[in-house]
């Protein structure tokens, strides 16, 4: 008997500890979205993006497009798309969706979802990045010999400057039209001076 009650209280231990484990809840953090990303939907594995006809993988942050005869798992987007907004560009939340091939439906989401489309507005979850000093940027702008170029070309402000290319490297061959516009000017300063 005094076995019997032994074994009972052991089995009554194990079945506590057991029901306590049982009632820890699990939460599964799929991956960081990224900044671009839209806000509030951060339990979402995939966006579909329209305007690349495209898949963003939130879990590995890899594209995942069509690409010759297969669909591929980039870290980057198509070289085509490589000035691509992806802060601006529209994304479809794939909410429905948990498998590992996105692409499976790719034909409704692309009739559905056709180039150019703009749903509901969206927020991203982080600011679009600066692009450096913008009092330096419309100053580049707004000077006809920078506007496009990524640098301000100090030398080349100045209309009728041919001392600098137009990239702002300086000419080769500068230095010899100087030494002559020298020399020049002292013979006719020397010529003034004897007269």
């Amino acid at each position: 008997m005094m076995k019997f009650l032994k074994l009972a209280v052991i089995a009554l231990v194990f079945f506590i500890t057991g029901a306590g484990q049982a009632q820890v809840s699990v939460h599964v953090n799929i991956g960081t979205p990224p900044a671009w990303g839209p806000a509030g939907y951060s339990d979402v594995r995939y966006y579909y993006l329209p305007d690349v006809e495209a898949y963003y993988d939130v879990q590995t942050s890899m594209f995942i497009y069509f690409e010759g005869r297969s669909w591929v798992h980039r870290s980057y987007l198509q070289s085509r798309y490589k000035n691509y907004d992806l802060y601006g560009g529209y994304k479809v939340i794939m909410k429905d969706y948990h498998g590992d091939t996105p692409y499976y439906k790719h034909r409704e989401y692309r009739s559905l979802y056709a180039k150019g489309y703009r749903g509901p507005i969206q927020r991203t979850i982080g600011e679009r990045p600066k692009r450096g000093n913008e009092k330096l940027r419309s100053y580049r702008l707004n000077n006809p010999a920078n506007r496009g170029r990524g640098s301000v070309i100090d030398m080349n402000d100045k209309l009728g400057d041919r001392s600098h290319n137009r990239r702002g490297d300086e000419k080769r061959n500068v230095k010899r039209e100087n030494d002559r516009t020298k020399k020049n000017d002292r013979k006719g300063n020397d010529d003034g001076k004897r007269k």
